[in-house]
């Protein structure tokens, strides 16, 4: 598909999450209208909190002369507006919010709210893929396993010390000193099985990501395939020091895990339902767990220059 301008009378909606950039300047309802209007766009803010459900409420929110729907919050938001604009015809906008902001990283969209704003305005709109898991989307990464219990530990965290970088990383840390549990897997990637035993398997759709830790996979994604890392069952203290090596971008693929790579993964375990971390978010699922690689899912606005570009 072609790079498309971008109507200046195009109607937007903005999904705005309350719970996330409490600490970003100019994130408010009130200032984001305003500065939409100051580019001459019509535009309007639903707010939402965490646990609303983003497709009913897209769903009220949106109309037929909705062009462009923004999600305002971190990648958690970010997919859930995805989730619900597939197949709709209706484009993406990003204002970023939360604490990494990978997506938006991955396209060059500024993490200030007015520059972001500016690409949703003045950018191009390019098709990007994106992944799926049980049929739900993800952007960034799903994975069963270790990631899961990593989350549900961070948001304990998060609630105690409050949202940051350190507090992320320092979830990482405590969930491995307490928490392994390694799965036995029947792994499928197009067409090919085999058995694993790991702690966790990551699927990741972004290179940017990988890129971002060093980690080896980021050109299978840009060719158009999921990067599939499986973790070493190797105990918990060495766990603990591979940790360590992804956060100092020491990771090497063969010695710290198992690179694989593919467009359709399907996972068998043991277990009838499992914690599937998607994107930041975590939820149980009901096996198999089948990973897709959808293509051109959805059109995304993006600066001028990143629009021109090969797929990220």
């Amino acid at each position: 598909m072609p790079d498309a301008e971008i109507d200046s009378e195009t109607p937007i909606v903005i999904i705005l999450n309350t719970d996330s950039g409490d600490h970003v300047e100019g994130a408010s309802a009130q200032e984001i209208e305003r500065l939409f209007a100051d580019r001459g766009q019509k535009a309007r803010v639903q707010t939402i909190a965490g646990g609303d459900n983003i497709a009913e409420v897209l769903a009220k929110a949106g109309g037929p002369g909705v062009k462009c729907v923004v999600a305002a919050g971190g990648d958690g938001t970010i997919c859930g507006v995805v989730d619900a604009l597939v197949d709709t015809g209706m484009e993406l906008g990003v204002i970023p919010l939360g604490t990494f902001n990978y997506f938006a990283r991955s396209f060059d969209i500024p993490q200030e709210v007015a520059p972001a704003i500016d690409v949703i305005c003045a950018g191009l709109s390019r098709p990007i893929n994106v992944g799926s898991v049980n049929d739900t989307i993800f952007l960034n990464n799903a994975s069963l396993g270790l990631y899961a219990a990593i989350l549900k530990r961070r948001e304990g965290i998060y609630r105690r010390w409050g949202r940051s970088r350190l507090a992320a990383y320092w979830s990482v840390l405590s969930a491995m000193a307490t928490v392994y549990r390694p799965l036995t897997m029947r792994v499928m990637i197009d067409g090919e099985h085999l058995r694993a035993k790991s702690p966790m398997i990551f699927v990741a759709a972004s290179a940017y990501q990988l890129d971002e830790f060093g980690i080896e996979g980021a050109q299978a994604i840009r060719d158009g395939t999921f990067a599939v890392l499986l973790a070493p069952n190797c105990g918990r203290m060495m766990l603990i020091w591979k940790a360590m090596l992804i956060a100092f971008r020491g990771v090497q693929k063969d010695r710290d895990f198992t690179l694989l790579t593919g467009k359709h993964i399907v996972v068998e375990t043991h277990r009838r339902a499992a914690l599937v971390a998607r994107d930041g978010e975590r939820e149980t699922m009901e096996g198999p767990f089948e990973f897709r690689l959808i293509e051109n899912a959805i059109r995304l606005r993006v600066p001028q220059d990143v629009a021109l570009e090969p797929d990220p």
